[in-house]
Protein backbone atom coordinates (compact mmCIF):
# COMPACT_ATOMS: atom_id res chain seq x y z
CA UNK A 1 0.00 0.00 0.00
CA UNK A 2 1.25 3.40 -0.62
CA UNK A 3 2.58 5.68 2.08
CA UNK A 4 1.19 9.42 1.54
CA UNK A 5 2.26 12.44 3.72
CA UNK A 6 0.99 14.52 5.55
CA UNK A 7 0.77 17.28 2.23
CA UNK A 8 0.01 14.38 -0.12
CA UNK A 9 -2.93 13.31 1.60
CA UNK A 10 -3.91 17.28 2.06
CA UNK A 11 -3.74 17.81 -1.98
CA UNK A 12 -5.64 14.30 -2.72
CA UNK A 13 -8.13 16.03 -0.04
CA UNK A 14 -8.08 19.77 -2.47
CA UNK A 15 -8.49 17.27 -5.30
CA UNK A 16 -11.81 15.60 -4.17
CA UNK A 17 -12.95 19.59 -2.90
CA UNK A 18 -12.28 20.69 -6.86
CA UNK A 19 -14.39 17.55 -8.80
CA UNK A 20 -17.14 18.44 -5.95
CA UNK A 21 -16.85 22.09 -7.50
CA UNK A 22 -17.50 20.36 -10.75
CA UNK A 23 -13.82 21.39 -11.82
CA UNK A 24 -11.76 18.93 -13.63
CA UNK A 25 -8.59 18.75 -12.39
CA UNK A 26 -7.23 17.27 -15.16
CA UNK A 27 -9.04 18.68 -18.20
CA UNK A 28 -8.57 17.57 -21.69
CA UNK A 29 -9.26 20.76 -23.88
CA UNK A 30 -6.61 22.39 -25.51
CA UNK A 31 -5.21 25.58 -23.89
CA UNK A 32 -3.63 27.65 -26.62
CA UNK A 33 -0.11 29.37 -25.62
CA UNK A 34 1.20 32.44 -27.94
CA UNK A 35 3.87 33.90 -25.83
CA UNK A 36 6.66 32.25 -23.20
CA UNK A 37 7.52 34.25 -20.27
CA UNK A 38 11.39 34.76 -21.60
CA UNK A 39 9.93 35.91 -24.73
CA UNK A 40 7.50 38.66 -22.64
CA UNK A 41 10.47 39.74 -20.33
CA UNK A 42 12.92 40.33 -23.50
CA UNK A 43 10.66 42.31 -25.67
CA UNK A 44 7.70 43.81 -23.61
CA UNK A 45 8.55 48.07 -23.56
CA UNK A 46 5.21 49.86 -21.82
CA UNK A 47 5.63 52.86 -24.14
CA UNK A 48 4.95 50.27 -27.06
CA UNK A 49 1.71 48.81 -25.04
CA UNK A 50 2.64 45.15 -26.70
CA UNK A 51 1.52 41.77 -25.22
CA UNK A 52 -2.26 43.11 -24.48
CA UNK A 53 -3.38 39.45 -25.49
CA UNK A 54 -1.36 37.03 -24.00
CA UNK A 55 -1.53 33.36 -22.79
CA UNK A 56 0.61 31.40 -21.38
CA UNK A 57 0.50 27.98 -19.28
CA UNK A 58 3.06 26.60 -16.69
CA UNK A 59 3.43 25.68 -12.80
CA UNK A 60 2.84 27.76 -9.80
CA UNK A 61 5.60 28.35 -8.04
CA UNK A 62 4.33 31.21 -5.58
CA UNK A 63 1.72 32.85 -4.52
CA UNK A 64 0.93 35.97 -2.17
CA UNK A 65 -2.19 36.66 -1.24
CA UNK A 66 -3.08 40.10 -0.54
CA UNK A 67 -7.03 40.06 0.07
CA UNK A 68 -9.00 40.20 -3.02
CA UNK A 69 -6.13 40.60 -5.39
CA UNK A 70 -2.71 38.49 -5.27
CA UNK A 71 0.58 37.70 -7.14
CA UNK A 72 1.93 34.47 -7.92
CA UNK A 73 4.67 33.31 -10.08
CA UNK A 74 4.23 31.20 -12.95
CA UNK A 75 7.07 28.72 -14.76
CA UNK A 76 7.27 27.77 -17.91
CA UNK A 77 9.67 25.98 -20.24
CA UNK A 78 11.40 29.38 -20.68
CA UNK A 79 11.96 30.44 -17.18
CA UNK A 80 8.99 32.31 -14.89
CA UNK A 81 7.46 35.75 -14.73
CA UNK A 82 5.04 37.18 -12.12
CA UNK A 83 1.12 36.86 -12.32
CA UNK A 84 -1.21 39.68 -10.95
CA UNK A 85 -4.35 38.42 -10.23
CA UNK A 86 -7.47 40.34 -9.21
CA UNK A 87 -10.78 38.56 -7.54
CA UNK A 88 -12.98 41.01 -9.19
CA UNK A 89 -11.40 40.53 -13.15
CA UNK A 90 -11.02 36.38 -12.83
CA UNK A 91 -14.50 36.30 -11.32
CA UNK A 92 -16.48 39.15 -12.66
CA UNK A 93 -20.02 37.97 -12.12
CA UNK A 94 -21.82 37.15 -7.68
CA UNK A 95 -19.86 34.32 -8.06
CA UNK A 96 -16.28 34.52 -6.54
CA UNK A 97 -15.55 30.33 -6.48
CA UNK A 98 -12.75 30.77 -8.55
CA UNK A 99 -11.09 33.08 -6.45
CA UNK A 100 -11.57 32.64 -3.41
CA UNK A 101 -11.79 28.80 -2.91
CA UNK A 102 -10.12 28.00 -6.01
CA UNK A 103 -7.10 30.15 -6.61
CA UNK A 104 -6.52 30.62 -2.34
CA UNK A 105 -7.36 27.66 -0.99
CA UNK A 106 -7.13 24.68 -3.62
CA UNK A 107 -4.34 25.16 -5.63
CA UNK A 108 -0.93 24.44 -4.54
CA UNK A 109 2.57 24.99 -5.58
CA UNK A 110 3.84 22.82 -8.41
CA UNK A 111 0.13 22.73 -10.05
CA UNK A 112 0.00 23.63 -13.94
CA UNK A 113 -2.42 26.24 -14.56
CA UNK A 114 -3.13 28.28 -17.81
CA UNK A 115 -3.50 32.24 -17.61
CA UNK A 116 -4.42 35.17 -19.96
CA UNK A 117 -4.55 38.71 -20.34
CA UNK A 118 -1.98 41.55 -20.57
CA UNK A 119 1.45 42.70 -20.22
CA UNK A 120 2.40 45.45 -17.33
CA UNK A 121 4.94 46.86 -15.38
CA UNK A 122 4.55 47.10 -11.69
CA UNK A 123 5.12 49.99 -9.12
CA UNK A 124 8.72 48.64 -8.43
CA UNK A 125 9.53 47.61 -12.37
CA UNK A 126 8.73 44.11 -12.42
CA UNK A 127 7.07 42.89 -15.83
CA UNK A 128 4.14 40.88 -14.76
CA UNK A 129 0.81 39.28 -16.13
CA UNK A 130 -2.30 41.05 -15.65
CA UNK A 131 -4.80 37.76 -15.49
CA UNK A 132 -7.94 38.02 -17.12
CA UNK A 133 -8.41 34.75 -17.20
CA UNK A 134 -7.23 31.03 -14.78
CA UNK A 135 -7.43 27.59 -15.31
CA UNK A 136 -6.34 24.45 -13.83
CA UNK A 137 -4.05 22.21 -16.05
CA UNK A 138 -3.23 19.61 -13.72
CA UNK A 139 -3.41 18.89 -10.15
CA UNK A 140 0.43 18.09 -8.46
CA UNK A 141 0.01 15.67 -5.79
CA UNK A 142 2.97 15.42 -4.66
CA UNK A 143 4.47 18.66 -3.48
CA UNK A 144 8.37 19.74 -4.79
CA UNK A 145 11.06 20.63 -2.69
CA UNK A 146 10.58 24.20 -1.38
CA UNK A 147 13.76 26.10 -1.39
CA UNK A 148 14.32 28.82 0.30
CA UNK A 149 16.43 32.10 0.30
CA UNK A 150 17.54 34.49 3.29
CA UNK A 151 20.25 36.91 4.11
CA UNK A 152 22.17 36.14 6.52
CA UNK A 153 21.71 39.13 9.36
CA UNK A 154 25.69 38.85 10.72
CA UNK A 155 27.45 38.69 7.10
CA UNK A 156 24.77 39.98 4.77
CA UNK A 157 25.12 36.78 2.78
CA UNK A 158 22.20 35.18 0.55
CA UNK A 159 22.02 31.43 2.14
CA UNK A 160 19.91 28.80 0.75
CA UNK A 161 18.21 26.25 2.40
CA UNK A 162 16.51 22.94 1.75
CA UNK A 163 17.80 22.96 -1.66
CA UNK A 164 17.48 20.04 -3.81
CA UNK A 165 21.52 18.96 -4.16
CA UNK A 166 21.67 15.34 -3.16
CA UNK A 167 23.04 13.63 -6.28
CA UNK A 168 21.38 10.08 -6.08
CA UNK A 169 17.84 12.01 -5.54
CA UNK A 170 18.43 14.30 -8.21
CA UNK A 171 19.88 11.71 -10.88
CA UNK A 172 16.56 9.48 -9.81
CA UNK A 173 13.75 12.18 -9.78
CA UNK A 174 15.81 14.37 -12.68
CA UNK A 175 11.91 15.42 -13.37
CA UNK A 176 11.98 17.16 -9.89
CA UNK A 177 15.90 18.81 -10.92
CA UNK A 178 14.72 19.98 -13.96
CA UNK A 179 11.97 21.95 -11.94
CA UNK A 180 13.93 23.45 -9.08
CA UNK A 181 17.13 23.91 -10.85
CA UNK A 182 17.17 25.65 -13.67
CA UNK A 183 21.05 25.51 -14.30
CA UNK A 184 20.24 21.49 -15.11
CA UNK A 185 18.00 22.81 -17.77
CA UNK A 186 20.22 24.88 -19.63
CA UNK A 187 23.04 21.89 -19.53
CA UNK A 188 20.77 19.84 -21.06
CA UNK A 189 19.83 22.54 -23.84
CA UNK A 190 23.72 23.00 -24.61
CA UNK A 191 23.89 19.16 -24.84
CA UNK A 192 21.53 19.32 -28.00
CA UNK A 193 23.22 22.75 -29.08
CA UNK A 194 26.11 20.32 -28.92
CA UNK A 195 25.22 17.58 -31.14
CA UNK A 196 23.09 20.06 -33.57
CA UNK A 197 25.98 21.87 -34.05
CA UNK A 198 28.40 18.84 -34.93
CA UNK A 199 25.55 17.35 -37.36
CA UNK A 200 25.19 20.68 -39.18
CA UNK A 201 29.08 20.66 -39.44
CA UNK A 202 28.82 17.00 -41.06
CA UNK A 203 26.15 17.74 -43.32
CA UNK A 204 27.73 20.64 -44.71
CA UNK A 205 30.53 18.67 -45.81
CA UNK A 206 28.28 16.29 -47.35
CA UNK A 207 28.23 13.25 -45.33
CA UNK A 208 25.11 10.99 -44.84
CA UNK A 209 24.06 10.53 -41.60
CA UNK A 210 22.36 6.40 -40.88
CA UNK A 211 21.13 3.87 -38.44
CA UNK A 212 22.72 0.84 -37.66
CA UNK A 213 21.49 -2.39 -35.75
CA UNK A 214 21.48 -1.66 -31.86
CA UNK A 215 20.91 -5.83 -31.34
CA UNK A 216 23.80 -7.59 -33.19
CA UNK A 217 24.80 -11.43 -33.59
CA UNK A 218 28.61 -10.48 -32.89
CA UNK A 219 29.78 -7.35 -30.81
CA UNK A 220 32.64 -5.81 -32.05
CA UNK A 221 34.66 -2.57 -32.91
CA UNK A 222 35.63 -1.84 -29.38
CA UNK A 223 37.63 -3.63 -26.47
CA UNK A 224 34.48 -4.20 -24.35
CA UNK A 225 32.55 -6.21 -22.21
CA UNK A 226 28.82 -6.70 -24.09
CA UNK A 227 25.57 -6.77 -22.70
CA UNK A 228 23.92 -10.24 -23.80
CA UNK A 229 20.04 -11.00 -24.48
CA UNK A 230 18.13 -13.69 -26.66
CA UNK A 231 16.04 -13.44 -29.24
CA UNK A 232 12.97 -15.86 -28.83
CA UNK A 233 11.52 -15.89 -32.40
CA UNK A 234 15.22 -16.75 -33.88
CA UNK A 235 15.97 -18.41 -30.79
CA UNK A 236 19.45 -17.13 -31.01
CA UNK A 237 21.77 -14.64 -28.44
CA UNK A 238 21.99 -11.35 -29.34
CA UNK A 239 24.31 -8.52 -28.16
CA UNK A 240 23.51 -4.98 -27.36
CA UNK A 241 25.94 -3.55 -29.68
CA UNK A 242 29.12 -1.89 -27.87
CA UNK A 243 30.37 0.25 -31.11
CA UNK A 244 28.39 0.81 -34.77
CA UNK A 245 32.32 0.77 -36.22
CA UNK A 246 32.04 -2.06 -37.97
CA UNK A 247 28.21 -1.87 -39.97
CA UNK A 248 29.94 1.79 -40.99
CA UNK A 249 32.59 0.15 -42.75
CA UNK A 250 30.33 -2.22 -44.29
CA UNK A 251 28.62 0.82 -45.96
CA UNK A 252 32.27 2.50 -46.81
CA UNK A 253 32.48 -0.94 -48.90
CA UNK A 254 29.03 -0.59 -50.28
CA UNK A 255 29.68 2.58 -52.16
CA UNK A 256 29.11 5.34 -49.62
CA UNK A 257 32.65 8.06 -49.41
CA UNK A 258 31.21 9.65 -46.33
CA UNK A 259 28.80 7.92 -43.44
CA UNK A 260 28.19 9.01 -39.58
CA UNK A 261 25.87 8.36 -37.03
CA UNK A 262 25.01 9.38 -33.44
CA UNK A 263 24.40 5.78 -31.33
CA UNK A 264 23.62 5.17 -28.36
CA UNK A 265 26.29 2.34 -27.31
CA UNK A 266 25.97 -0.26 -24.07
CA UNK A 267 28.99 -1.51 -22.46
CA UNK A 268 29.00 -4.03 -19.29
CA UNK A 269 31.51 -2.49 -17.41
CA UNK A 270 32.09 -0.63 -14.28
CA UNK A 271 30.43 2.86 -13.67
CA UNK A 272 31.84 6.37 -12.55
CA UNK A 273 31.60 9.75 -12.56
CA UNK A 274 33.02 9.36 -16.35
CA UNK A 275 31.39 5.73 -17.48
CA UNK A 276 27.87 4.75 -18.15
CA UNK A 277 26.78 1.59 -19.27
CA UNK A 278 24.57 3.75 -21.54
CA UNK A 279 26.28 6.18 -23.51
CA UNK A 280 26.33 8.28 -26.95
CA UNK A 281 28.97 8.49 -29.44
CA UNK A 282 29.02 9.94 -33.10
CA UNK A 283 31.38 7.62 -35.39
CA UNK A 284 32.16 8.74 -38.95
CA UNK A 285 34.33 7.21 -41.48
CA UNK A 286 35.28 8.95 -44.67
CA UNK A 287 37.28 7.38 -47.75
CA UNK A 288 39.71 8.38 -49.14
CA UNK A 289 41.00 9.80 -46.36
CA UNK A 290 43.84 9.78 -43.08
CA UNK A 291 44.76 10.00 -39.59
CA UNK A 292 46.10 13.28 -40.53
CA UNK A 293 43.47 14.63 -42.30
CA UNK A 294 40.88 13.13 -39.66
CA UNK A 295 43.05 15.25 -36.63
CA UNK A 296 42.56 18.16 -38.83
CA UNK A 297 38.47 17.57 -38.59
CA UNK A 298 38.36 16.84 -35.40
CA UNK A 299 40.30 20.68 -34.25
CA UNK A 300 37.50 22.03 -36.99
CA UNK A 301 34.61 20.26 -35.43
CA UNK A 302 34.99 20.66 -31.91
CA UNK A 303 36.39 24.46 -32.17
CA UNK A 304 33.26 24.80 -33.91
CA UNK A 305 30.98 23.49 -31.28
CA UNK A 306 33.05 25.65 -28.61
CA UNK A 307 31.73 28.99 -31.18
CA UNK A 308 28.43 27.55 -31.10
CA UNK A 309 27.89 26.90 -27.10
CA UNK A 310 30.29 29.73 -26.02
CA UNK A 311 31.07 32.19 -28.56
CA UNK A 312 34.46 31.67 -28.03
CA UNK A 313 37.36 28.78 -28.23
CA UNK A 314 38.02 28.95 -24.32
CA UNK A 315 35.73 27.22 -21.88
CA UNK A 316 35.61 27.04 -18.61
CA UNK A 317 35.87 23.42 -16.85
CA UNK A 318 36.26 23.61 -13.08
CA UNK A 319 39.64 25.01 -12.08
CA UNK A 320 40.89 24.83 -15.68
CA UNK A 321 40.37 27.39 -19.21
CA UNK A 322 40.42 25.18 -21.72
CA UNK A 323 41.44 26.55 -24.98
CA UNK A 324 39.93 24.57 -28.34
CA UNK A 325 41.78 27.34 -30.82
CA UNK A 326 43.77 25.32 -33.41
CA UNK A 327 46.24 24.01 -33.83
CA UNK A 328 46.20 21.08 -30.80
CA UNK A 329 49.54 19.68 -29.10
CA UNK A 330 50.44 16.54 -30.52
CA UNK A 331 52.33 13.57 -29.20
CA UNK A 332 53.09 9.99 -30.13
CA UNK A 333 52.17 8.01 -27.30
CA UNK A 334 55.87 6.45 -26.43
CA UNK A 335 56.81 10.70 -26.39
CA UNK A 336 54.13 11.09 -24.11
CA UNK A 337 55.05 8.68 -21.55
CA UNK A 338 58.64 9.44 -21.77
CA UNK A 339 57.93 13.19 -21.53
CA UNK A 340 55.90 12.56 -17.80
CA UNK A 341 57.99 9.11 -16.80
CA UNK A 342 60.99 9.51 -18.14
CA UNK A 343 60.72 5.87 -19.54
CA UNK A 344 61.14 5.57 -22.74
CA UNK A 345 58.50 2.20 -23.68
CA UNK A 346 59.72 2.22 -28.09
CA UNK A 347 62.11 -0.65 -27.86
CA UNK A 348 60.22 -2.40 -25.03
CA UNK A 349 58.59 -6.43 -25.20
CA UNK A 350 56.21 -7.46 -22.21
CA UNK A 351 58.46 -8.30 -19.90
CA UNK A 352 60.35 -5.22 -20.38
CA UNK A 353 56.95 -3.45 -19.91
CA UNK A 354 55.94 -5.52 -16.48
CA UNK A 355 58.92 -4.06 -14.66
CA UNK A 356 58.79 -0.64 -16.32
CA UNK A 357 54.75 -0.77 -15.08
CA UNK A 358 56.32 -2.20 -12.09
CA UNK A 359 59.14 0.86 -11.32
CA UNK A 360 56.25 3.47 -11.77
CA UNK A 361 53.76 1.49 -9.44
CA UNK A 362 51.23 0.32 -11.73
CA UNK A 363 49.13 -2.59 -10.94
CA UNK A 364 48.94 -5.09 -13.73
CA UNK A 365 47.42 -8.54 -13.42
CA UNK A 366 48.76 -11.78 -16.08
CA UNK A 367 46.05 -11.65 -18.38
CA UNK A 368 46.97 -8.31 -19.71
CA UNK A 369 49.37 -8.09 -23.05
CA UNK A 370 51.59 -5.31 -24.18
CA UNK A 371 48.70 -3.61 -25.28
CA UNK A 372 46.87 -3.09 -21.68
CA UNK A 373 50.24 -2.74 -20.12
CA UNK A 374 50.89 0.20 -21.90
CA UNK A 375 47.51 1.42 -21.54
CA UNK A 376 47.82 1.22 -18.00
CA UNK A 377 50.92 3.13 -17.97
CA UNK A 378 49.79 5.72 -20.17
CA UNK A 379 46.26 6.02 -17.95
CA UNK A 380 48.35 6.36 -14.62
CA UNK A 381 50.73 8.57 -15.75
CA UNK A 382 50.18 10.16 -18.62
CA UNK A 383 46.28 11.08 -19.63
CA UNK A 384 45.84 12.39 -16.26
CA UNK A 385 48.23 15.15 -17.02
CA UNK A 386 46.53 16.44 -20.46
CA UNK A 387 44.75 19.27 -19.60
CA UNK A 388 44.49 21.18 -22.69
CA UNK A 389 43.07 19.75 -26.18
CA UNK A 390 45.75 17.39 -27.16
CA UNK A 391 46.34 14.09 -29.84
CA UNK A 392 48.10 11.07 -28.95
CA UNK A 393 49.35 9.73 -31.64
CA UNK A 394 50.69 6.29 -32.74
CA UNK A 395 50.21 3.24 -31.16
CA UNK A 396 51.50 0.02 -30.54
CA UNK A 397 49.80 -2.59 -33.15
CA UNK A 398 48.59 -4.70 -30.56
CA UNK A 399 46.73 -2.15 -28.92
CA UNK A 400 44.53 -1.48 -32.03
CA UNK A 401 43.33 -4.34 -33.99
CA UNK A 402 41.47 -2.38 -36.50
CA UNK A 403 43.83 0.15 -37.42
CA UNK A 404 46.22 0.22 -40.13
CA UNK A 405 50.18 -0.50 -39.27
CA UNK A 406 51.81 2.74 -40.18
CA UNK A 407 53.46 3.89 -43.20
CA UNK A 408 56.59 4.51 -41.54
CA UNK A 409 57.26 3.07 -38.52
CA UNK A 410 56.82 -0.33 -37.71
CA UNK A 411 55.12 -2.16 -34.98
CA UNK A 412 52.61 0.78 -34.63
CA UNK A 413 49.33 2.20 -35.84
CA UNK A 414 48.01 4.96 -37.05
CA UNK A 415 45.60 6.29 -34.76
CA UNK A 416 45.10 9.16 -32.67
CA UNK A 417 42.91 10.01 -29.18
CA UNK A 418 42.41 13.13 -28.50
CA UNK A 419 42.44 14.08 -24.56
CA UNK A 420 41.30 16.95 -22.81
CA UNK A 421 40.85 17.69 -19.17
CA UNK A 422 42.69 15.00 -18.24
CA UNK A 423 40.40 12.23 -20.47
CA UNK A 424 39.87 11.05 -23.68
CA UNK A 425 36.85 12.55 -25.65
CA UNK A 426 37.62 10.79 -29.19
CA UNK A 427 39.60 7.59 -30.79
CA UNK A 428 40.56 7.46 -34.96
CA UNK A 429 41.93 5.44 -37.06
CA UNK A 430 43.82 5.34 -40.62
CA UNK A 431 41.11 2.35 -41.17
CA UNK A 432 42.35 -0.89 -41.76
CA UNK A 433 41.61 -2.26 -44.92
CA UNK A 434 43.86 -5.37 -45.71
CA UNK A 435 41.47 -8.54 -44.75
CA UNK A 436 44.65 -10.40 -44.42
CA UNK A 437 45.81 -8.51 -42.11
CA UNK A 438 42.56 -8.26 -39.82
CA UNK A 439 41.83 -11.92 -39.88
CA UNK A 440 45.56 -12.17 -38.37
CA UNK A 441 44.39 -9.30 -35.69
CA UNK A 442 41.27 -10.63 -34.98
CA UNK A 443 43.13 -14.03 -34.29
CA UNK A 444 45.08 -12.45 -31.71
CA UNK A 445 42.26 -10.98 -29.96
CA UNK A 446 41.38 -14.64 -29.36
CA UNK A 447 44.41 -15.82 -28.15
CA UNK A 448 44.24 -12.81 -25.57
CA UNK A 449 40.43 -13.65 -24.82
CA UNK A 450 41.78 -17.03 -24.00
CA UNK A 451 44.51 -15.87 -21.35
CA UNK A 452 41.40 -14.16 -19.37
CA UNK A 453 40.93 -10.99 -21.32
CA UNK A 454 37.08 -9.90 -21.19
CA UNK A 455 37.35 -7.39 -23.55
CA UNK A 456 39.32 -8.93 -26.17
CA UNK A 457 37.31 -8.44 -29.91
CA UNK A 458 35.69 -11.77 -31.52
CA UNK A 459 36.02 -12.56 -34.86
CA UNK A 460 33.65 -11.45 -37.16
CA UNK A 461 33.37 -13.41 -40.81
CA UNK A 462 30.90 -11.63 -41.95
CA UNK A 463 33.06 -8.23 -41.21
CA UNK A 464 35.73 -10.11 -43.16
CA UNK A 465 33.95 -10.92 -46.00
CA UNK A 466 32.96 -7.29 -46.90
CA UNK A 467 36.48 -6.34 -46.38
CA UNK A 468 37.53 -9.13 -49.08
CA UNK A 469 35.38 -7.28 -51.41
CA UNK A 470 37.39 -4.17 -51.12
CA UNK A 471 37.20 -0.71 -49.04
CA UNK A 472 38.78 2.22 -49.71
CA UNK A 473 41.22 3.62 -47.79
CA UNK A 474 39.30 5.42 -45.17
CA UNK A 475 39.56 7.26 -41.91
CA UNK A 476 37.22 6.63 -38.69
CA UNK A 477 36.54 8.41 -35.89
CA UNK A 478 34.39 8.37 -32.85
CA UNK A 479 33.62 10.95 -30.28
CA UNK A 480 32.13 10.52 -27.08
CA UNK A 481 29.46 13.29 -26.50
CA UNK A 482 28.67 12.10 -23.22
CA UNK A 483 32.61 13.24 -22.07
CA UNK A 484 32.62 16.00 -24.28
CA UNK A 485 29.49 17.78 -23.18
CA UNK A 486 30.72 17.34 -19.91
CA UNK A 487 33.40 19.33 -20.58
CA UNK A 488 31.07 21.87 -22.77
CA UNK A 489 28.98 22.04 -19.86
CA UNK A 490 31.40 22.62 -17.26
CA UNK A 491 29.86 19.20 -15.65
CA UNK A 492 31.78 16.87 -12.78
CA UNK A 493 30.44 13.92 -13.59
CA UNK A 494 28.75 11.86 -16.51
CA UNK A 495 25.45 11.51 -14.90
CA UNK A 496 24.91 15.70 -15.09
CA UNK A 497 25.02 15.08 -18.79
CA UNK A 498 22.63 12.37 -18.88
CA UNK A 499 18.97 12.90 -18.11
CA UNK A 500 18.68 9.20 -16.41
CA UNK A 501 21.83 7.85 -15.79
CA UNK A 502 21.44 4.02 -14.82
CA UNK A 503 21.37 3.39 -10.88
CA UNK A 504 20.33 0.79 -8.75
CA UNK A 505 16.83 0.11 -8.13
CA UNK A 506 15.05 2.05 -5.52
CA UNK A 507 11.95 0.38 -4.90
CA UNK A 508 12.04 -3.34 -5.10
CA UNK A 509 9.77 -5.25 -7.49
CA UNK A 510 6.70 -6.51 -6.83
CA UNK A 511 5.57 -10.09 -6.45
CA UNK A 512 2.90 -9.61 -8.94
CA UNK A 513 5.22 -8.08 -11.49
CA UNK A 514 5.26 -9.54 -15.13
CA UNK A 515 8.00 -12.24 -15.52
CA UNK A 516 10.25 -11.89 -18.76
CA UNK A 517 9.51 -14.66 -21.46
CA UNK A 518 11.91 -17.10 -21.40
Amino acid sequence: MQHLSEQEQIRRSKLDELRKLGIDPYPSELFDVNFYAKEIQDNYHPELNNFQEVSLAGRLMSVRVMGKASFAELMDASGRIQLYVNRDEICPGEDKTLYNAVFKKLLDLGDFIGVKGYVFKTQVGETSIHVKELVLLSKALHPLPVVREAVDEATGEKKTYDAFTDPEARYRQRYVDLVVNPHVRDTFVKRTQLVQAMRNYLNDKGYLEVETPILQPLYGGAAARPFTTHHNTLDMTLYLRIANELYLKRLIVGGFDGVYEFSKDFRNEGMSRFHNPEFTQMELYVAYKDYYWMMDLVEEMVERVAMALHGQTEVQVGENLINFQRPWKRFTMAESIQHFTGVDISDLDEAGLREAAKQLHVGLDPSMGKAKIIDEIFGEHVEPKLIQPTFITDYPVEMSPLAKKHRSKPGLVERFEAICNGKEICNAFSELNDPIDQRQRFEDQLELGKRGDTEAMVLDEDFLRALEYGMPPTAGLGIGIDRLSMIMTNSNSIQDVLFFPQMKPEFTKSENAPKPEA
